[in-house]
């Protein structure tokens, strides 16, 4: 440092420095300055303004600095001022010590010890050291959370080899923008016909005969976004195998993936595969109303024919019903189906009326079916329409449930009264044998609910109660 032009260091004395700037000098070389004799009584203290966070320090005057020092760093103190009462050098020019306040909160110092003019004064100049501590810190952190994302990375690679191996499934990842292998299982590398280091990374259209790269990839991504189309089928370059390709689009990091499901044509997997989509379209585009319900009877999806039967517009304006709400007799008719269908697995024929979302009826026949396997668990309904058929049978007449067939013994004993006895008194007793069929019948769906059963045949409920009555049936099924 040079002042006009004399060097201002090469003065055999100290450089000439005023009292005053010196003690500027060292205040704001230094976050911390302390004047101390060699026993550690602090002769003087004052901290930088530029720093404000140490706040203030002078009730430290006076006072051992033993008092505001850590236990820990007691021994590195304690050592430099043995050294300077000794007359002895430091073995080190820096010490970093731990400081604590009255107010019970700790400070880092890293402090360089001077001489002074007199032997058992000494100078402490110290650097604060918690933006340090603190950045250390935040780097420990941002270490630990990486050491952690990459720990979680590892476990979810492990998982994901695991099931892509564990599967029976053949799978094969397969980038859109590229059309390059990402990755497959074994199975897919058998199938395919070479190891599955050799097919990462390659195209995957080059592994099928009389296949074009772009064309190839748009007719799979657009068989992924079309549920009827379900399937492509292709030929293996080296093995000459026909294949079905089950293609699933998903978006990752940004960019399009395809997950490709393969199956031999004709293995039992592809004859699985054939059937339920073959199902699915039969009850997509059935005649019959197709509906399934949890097991209370709330609906979870249903067909086109049965939104056709309830006049609604959409899936969503039925989903979250219950069927209930579009049957004539409403919760009876559909207690009746659902018991006789969880006692019995399923209730092959059932005659009701259906009312639509706008009031209109009309005579249905249902079935129902108890699913409880295959992870589902609810019910399945048929629904079928009868009322042309009641205007077949019934030219210009109203539209009414069929009654139940009389039994083959009923119609015997019916016929062999006649000629016995006058027709009126037939006609008589023929009612009170369908009476009391109909009856047995209402009470035996409702599982003997007396209540239910009457509004079921239409009855009041004392109306029913007597007509048990008259055919003994009171008492019957421990009523």
């Amino acid at each position: 440092m040079n002042t006009r032009g004399t060097d201002f260091w090469d003065y055999p004395s100290p450089p000439p420095i005023g009292p005053e700037q010196f003690n500027e000098i060292v205040t704001t070389a230094a976050d911390l300055a302390i004047v101390l004799d060699t026993a550690g009584t602090v002769k003087s203290v004052v901290t930088n303004p530029l720093n404000p966070s140490l706040g203030q320090l002078d009730h430290w005057k006076d006072r051992d600095i033993r008092e505001f020092t850590a236990e820990d760093s007691l021994g590195k103190l304690e050592a430099q001022l043995t050294a300077y009462r000794e007359g002895k050098k430091p073995k080190v020019d820096a010490i970093e010590v731990n400081h604590f306040d009255n107010a019970n909160w700790e400070f880092p110092i890293r402090y360089t010890i001077h001489k002074t003019g007199n032997p058992d004064i000494i100078l402490m100049l110290g650097r604060d050291l918690r933006p340090i501590a603190e950045l250390q810190h935040r780097l420990v952190k941002a270490q630990l959370a990486l050491e952690k994302d990459y720990e979680s990375h590892r476990d979810y690679e492990t998982r994901y080899r695991v099931v892509m191996e564990a599967v029976r499934d053949a799978l094969v990842l397969v980038d859109v923008a590229s059309g390059r292998v990402l990755d497959l299982n074994t199975v897919a590398a058998q199938i395919l016909g070479a190891e599955a280091d050799a097919l990462t990374g390659s195209a995957f259209t080059q592994e099928f005969d009389g296949r074009r790269r772009g064309e190839f990839l748009e007719e799979l991504v657009n068989a992924a976004g079309d549920e009827a189309a379900g399937s492509t089928t292709a030929k293996t370059r080296r093995g000459k195998v026909e294949v079905a390709i089950y293609p699933t689009v998903f978006r990752a990091a940004g960019e399009k993936t395809l997950l490709c499901r393969m199956e031999v044509a004709g293995s039992q997997e592809s004859v699985a595969a054939e059937l339920t989509q073959t199902l699915t379209g039969m009850y997509r585009d059935g005649p019959d109303a197709v509906v399934f319900t949890d097991n209370h009877g709330v609906i979870r999806s249903a067909n086109e024919a049965f939104l056709g039967l309830c006049d609604a517009g959409q899936l969503a304006d039925v989903k979250g019903k219950s069927l209930g709400d579009y049957l004539l007799r409403g919760s009876v008719d559909l207690k009746v189906l659902i018991e006789n269908a969880a006692r019995h697995g399923k209730m092959r024929l059932y005659s009701t009326r259906f009312e639509g979302a706008y009031g209109s009826q009309l005579s249905v026949e249902v079935s129902a079916t108890h699913l409880a396997g295959g992870g589902m668990n609810g019910f399945g309904f048929v629904i079928r329409d009868t009322s042309r058929m009641e205007v077949v049978r019934e030219p210009g007449g109203p539209t009414q449930p069929s009654p139940a067939p009389m039994s083959d013994d009923a119609m015997r004993n019916v016929m062999d009264l006649v000629g016995s006895a006058p027709l009126k008194d037939i006609v008589s007793a023929t009612t009170d044998v369908v009476e009391k069929m109909c009856i047995e019948t209402a009470v035996e769906l409702t599982d003997n609910n007396r209540v239910a059963a009457a509004e079921m045949l239409g009855l009041s409920r004392q109306s029913l109660y007597v007509k048990l009555r008259k055919y003994g049936l009171l008492h019957k099924n421990g009523g």
